[in-house]
């Protein structure tokens, strides 16, 4: 029999994680995954050592050769139509809202989110994400050898509704179960808090300045006696790197006198910019090689051409300020976060509006997984720091009255989770029945904001115009999911609808997904069985390793080589995927390790009784 170790406190190479729950940042040009190990968040790693994942998918006509992140990377120049990046930006977006250039062929109506014509057939952006999630859950598995209890996934903090859905639709159909959905300045403060004394007397104001790759966010946090509290946020879900890179690209155009770049060239350009734009965090001028031209682009030309992007962040970032009712005098710190934040431009304007130098001591890259990790750490119950953290609503909720205006319930930059409750009434007399259209935005007209949903109210009892009381609830939970419900106060009739926008995953979609589910369900069981044996078989070796290094003695010269050879025969067959031959070996092992694991422990219970006589023993059983 094969014996159970212990191992001396803080030696154990692997320490048991009873529940495990992981960190996600899916960003639009990057993703990452983190957890919480012996009590410390830690990005995780792939076979390779990277911790980025490039949020590209290049997609073929065989499954099996889809290629994802760094492995995708090289398809940009040479099939940009089927080679997917930034798809975050068409996440909970219509058509009509694409407004950039790209080089795919979109499908779908101007009112629904676009679907891409790919030679794998047709993608979602949902699809995709769950594609690039579920790289991110096999990383995650494979690096914890645990099952996952579950994931916080983070979002700009100016996702919209339909931004959010989308997200949690993904992340669902990746596999995982979503503890929560949290923005991502907010990740950032937790990341930051562990290093923070949250019991001083005077309160902590900080910005968390989030620059990522294709969204802006700026939030004011409070740090006060261990509450975080996320005093006012604001952003644009269309401004970050990419938009950079995309400024950089307009100027070599007017430099090279070109009017229209067809898909290759556009690519190239979008590549040429991107280094130039890393390359002038360090250097003060480079030379960029486009169309057999050579283009010197230096640190001052590079300012000039980005500051229109830059003055929207400072405009963002003064207008939150005013919603928190705080001065620049009134901010301790400021904190980077966002591989875009590596510029030398951008840490200077941010630098000049808050009179003061940013914080970047964590890994503008990694601070937001890094926080999603300690929240999910926090909600499966593993950690009992007693922190507390309050998020707000990016934007305002409300509801369309008569006259297309917007009647808000709950206010933008209010703390959540939280319920409103407002009483409305009847506009004709015998009115029995009510539209409830709800809508997100700060404008006075509803034509002016996103509309979320619609749903009626039936049988309102009949009653002059006014008389009757429809009591309507807006109830948004803390990944700031909206659910509202009406009833009639007299009558008790009431109706109910949680927003899922029509630019999530589609019931169609949604079908034939939950089709291929059913149709791939023994293949994927089949895979999570075989993943779970060679788990078990890895940590059978490596105990046995650690056996042989004290006690080999107790074994001869040909149990030893019996014993080598069954070990060398399993670990030569995890490289297989043949479920059979590895459970083979595993009992082969066994038959030898059940041997030697005998020998261990006569040896054990020799050393316990040796120096013991018989009589001890008896004037023992005598007491």
């Amino acid at each position: 029999m094969a014996l159970l170790q212990i191992a001396e406190p803080g030696q154990s190479s692997e320490p048991h994680q009873h529940r495990v729950a992981i960190g996600i940042d899916l960003g639009t040009t990057h993703s990452l995954v983190a957890a919480v190990r012996s009590g410390e968040a830690k990005v995780l790693q792939d076979e390779q050592d990277r911790v980025l994942l490039p949020s590209i998918v290049h997609y073929a006509q065989q499954p099996n050769q889809i290629q994802y992140g760094d492995d995708a990377k090289s398809f940009l120049l040479t099939d940009p139509q089927n080679t997917i990046v930034s798809v975050k930006r068409f996440m909970g977006r219509s058509k009509a809202d694409i407004k950039f250039q790209h080089p795919y062929t979109l499908l779908g109506s101007d009112h629904e989110m676009p679907t891409f014509q790919t030679t794998a057939g047709e993608k979602t952006p949902v699809e995709i994400s769950a594609d690039i999630l579920n790289q991110l859950r096999i990383r995650a598995e494979k690096t914890l050898e645990h099952p996952l209890n579950g994931a916080v996934i983070t979002v700009p903090a100016y996702f919209d509704e339909a931004q959010r859905q989308a997200t949690r639709d993904a992340a669902e159909l990746a596999g995982l179960k979503v503890l929560r959905l949290l923005n991502e300045p907010t990740a950032a403060a937790v990341a930051y808090g562990l290093d923070k004394d949250s019991n001083l007397a005077i309160d902590q104001n900080y910005v968390i300045y989030d620059l990522g790759g294709g969204t802006f966010d700026v939030s004011v946090l409070r740090f006060s006696q261990g509450v975080f509290e996320v005093l006012a946020t604001g952003g644009h879900t269309a401004l970050g790197g990419d938009d950079l890179d995309r400024l950089i690209v307009k100027w070599l155009k007017e430099q090279l006198q070109i009017e229209e770049l067809n898909n290759e060239q556009y690519a190239n350009f979008i590549l040429s910019a991107k280094t130039a734009k890393e390359k002038l965090s360090d250097d003060h001028t480079i030379n960029i090689s486009l169309e057999k031209k050579e283009i010197t682009l230096d640190r001052a030309t590079f300012e000039s051409i980005i500051q229109t992007a830059l003055d929207r962040t400072i405009h963002v970032c003064k207008r939150v300020l005013r919603d928190a009712k705080l001065t620049i005098d009134d901010i301790q710190n400021v904190v980077l976060v966002g591989g875009s934040t590596r510029s030398y431009a951008v840490q200077q304007a941010v630098a000049e509006v808050f009179q003061q130098e940013p914080l970047c001591t964590i890994n503008p890259d990694e601070v937001v997984a890094i926080g999603a990790a300690i929240t999910a750490n926090q909600l499966v119950g593993n950690s009992k720091d007693g922190s507390l953290l309050l998020d707000v609503t990016p934007l305002s909720l409300g509801l369309e009255t008569m006259g297309g205006l917007v009647e808000r319930l709950v206010s933008r930059n209010t703390a959540i989770p939280v319920a409103r409750r407002q009483e409305f009434t009847t506009y004709k007399d015998g009115q029995t029945a009510m539209l409830i259209h709800v809508v997100q935005g700060e404008r006075d007209l509803v034509e002016h904001c996103r509309s979320l949903g619609r749903f009626v109210l039936h049988d309102i009892p009949p009653m002059t115009a006014g008389q009757a009381r429809i009591e309507v609830t807006f109830q948004v939970d803390a990944d700031g999911l909206l659910s509202v419900s009406a009833k009639e106060t007299t009558s008790g009739v009431q109706a109910k609808i949680d927003i899922k926008p029509s630019y999530g995953l589609s019931d169609k979609d949604m079908e034939r997904l939950l089709v291929e589910g059913f149709q791939h369900a023994e293949e994927d069981k089949n895979l999570r069985h075989l993943q779970e044996t060679k788990v078990e078989a890895k940590r059978e070796l490596e105990a046995l390793t650690q056996a042989l290094t004290v006690d080999s003695d107790l074994l001869n010269q040909s149990q030893k080589e019996n014993l080598d050879h069954a070990q060398q025969h399993l670990a030569k067959t995890l490289e297989t995927t043949d479920i059979k031959d590895i459970e083979q070996a595993i009992e082969t092992l066994k038959l030898h390790s059940d041997e030697f694991a005998a020998l261990r422990m006569n040896r054990h219970i020799d050393k316990a009784l040796s120096g013991t006589k018989l009589d001890d023993w008896s004037n023992s059983s005598s007491e």
